[in-house]
């Protein structure tokens, strides 16, 4: 396994959650990058550092020891691999402040490196709060592999901070340094809303959150087929989203009981709003977490998915055969996994390796809803 070198620490790294024969490292040239450029630039264990969108822990363990550290991102799996590789280091003792990417982090911040995000609403949004917390003279250096730098990162910079310029490329990474100013409070065009008429919500939407102007298609294609039981059931919306497949079940059955679970924070936060604005004080458990890793075995009869075909730039169906394996796990014998795919990714097949029983419950040209029976 590669160790990330830099002039703060060696570090052994592993991302999360781990596959077997990983083909892929927890660090890139990004990050290397980045941490140079801060040593010349000269810190001190005085220094107040913010680090943003650390995927999974490289850049807030290498630096940690060395300053004093604040790490905030929307990932929990990214949160898990930090503290993961921290105890992997030796360094689980090193203190440092982890900030959900739903709440504002608090400085005032001397440098701030920013891992620029996949949604370039989730930096727009972190950008804008940055106002009134950088210290006088602060730098704000964003990077990425350029491959995955779109312009539009460096205008944000720009929009928000202060002015910019762009590094020379260093094996494939570029970083974008902007020089703080004074600059009147932004405005944020987020959380975002849109208006579903069946069932009839209005949902709201943190920045980050997957198709936060409308209905992604895949959801549009389930909610007609939700199931209805007339008696209580134990159910999870797994990869919640903004919450609305949760909260339609639970529209359509009022004696349900209701987890609804995200690895994002500001997901979790979206489904809080959503589930009081159209459920009001009704009992339910929203939280972040790694899918259902923290669901007791034998608990849910009923497990509702959209399953997410990506992490980061990184597409492949890793992350949704995990989550399979995780509801049956947490599903009582002959409890029912629902869920809603592309027809090209052959989830038939896959769930048929988990499952004892696994139905076709609608189709549409792009899209299959399966119902997968232990």
């Amino acid at each position: 396994m590669p160790v990330l070198a830099s002039p703060f620490a060696q570090l052994d790294l592993v991302r999360h959650p781990e596959q077997q024969g990983e083909p892929l490292q927890a660090f890139d040239a990004a990050d290397e990058y980045l941490l140079s450029h801060l040593h010349d630039q000269g810190v001190s264990t005085q220094s107040r550092v913010l680090v943003l969108n650390d995927s999974f822990g490289a850049l807030a363990a290498s630096l940690a020891p060395h300053v004093c550290l604040t790490s905030s991102g929307d990932s929990h799996l990214g949160y898990i691999a930090l503290q993961r590789n921290l105890e992997r280091n030796g360094l689980g003792a090193v203190p440092l402040a982890f900030v959900p990417a739903s709440e504002r982090p608090q400085g005032p911040f001397d440098h701030v490196l920013v891992r620029v995000p996949k949604t370039l609403a989730l930096l727009e949004e972190q950008l804008i709060r940055l106002h009134g917390q950088l210290a006088q003279g602060a730098k704000v250096v964003a990077a990425g592999m350029i491959k995955h730098l779109p312009r539009a990162a460096g205008d944000l910079l720009e929009k928000y901070i202060g002015p910019m310029h762009a590094s020379l490329a260093v094996k494939k990474a570029r970083l974008l340094i902007a020089s703080a100013e004074q600059r009147p409070a932004p405005a944020s065009p987020y959380p975002t809303r849109y208006r579903l008429d069946k069932p009839p919500l209005t949902l709201l939407n943190h920045a980050n959150v997957f198709c936060r102007d409308g209905l992604d298609i895949g959801t549009r294609a389930f909610l007609p087929h939700l199931p209805h039981f007339h008696h209580a059931v134990r159910a999870a919306d797994l990869g919640c989203g903004n919450g609305v497949l949760g909260i339609a079940f639970a529209l359509a059955n009022p004696q349900a009981e209701l987890t609804l679970v995200d690895e994002s924070y500001m997901a979790v936060q979206s489904a809080r709003e959503n589930w009081l604005a159209a459920l009001g004080e009704r009992p339910v458990d929203i939280h972040a977490d790694d899918g259902l890793a923290g669901q007791p075995a034998d608990s849910l009869d009923l497990v509702l998915c959209n399953p997410p075909f990506h992490q980061q730039q990184v597409v492949g169906d890793f992350l949704a055969w995990r989550m399979f394996q995780q509801a049956r796990a947490a599903l009582v014998t002959g409890g029912e996994l629902w869920i809603v795919g592309n027809r090209h990714l052959g989830y038939h097949a896959k769930l048929k390796r988990l499952f004892r029983g696994v139905d076709q419950v609608a189709a549409n040209p792009k899209f299959v809803v399966l119902k997968a029976t232990k």
